[in-house]
């Protein structure tokens, strides 16, 4: 594992929403800890209470930021309960999140990082003693995170190291039938109305050619957008490496009447639709 050397940038993943302050407080107790710290919103806009969507995106974002940045993931369904607070260091990065599955993307990405436990220890000697029940982005995961950032505290400082693995997140792991069919599910839906599903391309490499199958439809494989017709419903790698089900001049969710958790077969052989295993 690369040293954490920080560089004064924080992110903030969260399912927070812009509508109410939420965003805004934690901002601004970071910045009351660190003035001179560089925040950048990753989004806000993970459905409430859904961890794996937040690691899923997280896993595929953090290494696009200069190392030393701290990444601050709150979607938290848990706060207030006994559930632990752990920070991940991959790659040269710290990720701090709830011990609820969200960073298990990042891990399973980065088989060399290190996992620590926030300790009530290291709570009492930042100071950190009145806290909400309800708001840990603000009474913990801000504090922590402008510690982090300004280099007044270490990953390895925050507590006791943890072991793998890691809670598994509420979502459904993709299953592989080697060399002939690759199975996932839809994770998420972007702005755009495009199905991202949780299918790198890393695990199409076996098969000899692309087939795509979901909600019953075989669905064409593409290169890019441009590749398609007006209309048309297409496969294709996204800039995230990841496979989604997009339509061009159109709302592949809406068409498709599909969302989150829909079921998807990458096969390379010509299977019939009444054959498919989904």
């Amino acid at each position: 594992m690369s040293a954490f050397r920080p560089c004064g940038i924080v992110t903030l993943t969260t399912d927070f929403g812009l509508e109410d302050p939420f965003v805004g407080v934690v901002k601004g107790r970071i910045l009351t800890r660190f003035p001179t710290a560089r925040l950048i919103d990753v989004t806000h806009a993970i459905p409430p209470q859904r961890p794996a969507e937040a690691g899923f995106w997280l896993a595929r974002c953090f290494e696009y930021f200069p190392a030393g940045t701290v990444h601050v993931a709150i979607v938290d369904p848990g706060v207030g309960t006994a559930r632990a607070i752990i920070c991940v260091a991959a790659r040269g990065h710290a990720l701090i999140a709830p011990d609820n599955g969200l960073l298990e993307p990042v891990v399973a990405r980065s088989p060399d990082c290190e996992i620590y436990e926030l300790s009530a220890a290291t709570l009492a000697a930042l100071g950190i003693r009145a806290v909400s029940a309800t708001f840990h982005g603000r009474d913990i995961f801000a504090p922590v995170a402008a510690e982090l950032a300004a280099g007044r505290l270490s990953p390895d400082a925050l507590g006791m190291r943890r072991a793998m693995p890691m809670n598994e997140p509420p979502a459904a792991r993709a299953a592989t039938e080697a060399g002939q069919a690759v199975s996932g599910r839809v994770i998420t839906i972007d702005h755009f109305g495009n199905l991202i599903t949780d299918i790198d391309s890393s695990r199409l490499t076996l098969l000899r050619e692309a087939h795509v199958t979901i909600g019953g439809r075989v669905i064409p494989y593409r290169r890019t957008y441009g590749d398609a017709r007006p209309g048309e419903l297409i496969a294709l790698m996204n800039s995230f490496d990841t496979l989604e089900i997009a339509q061009t001049d159109g709302n592949a969710a809406a068409t498709l009447g599909l969302g989150r958790g829909a079921p998807v077969l990458v096969w390379s052989s010509p299977l019939p639709v009444e054959r498919n295993p989904l």
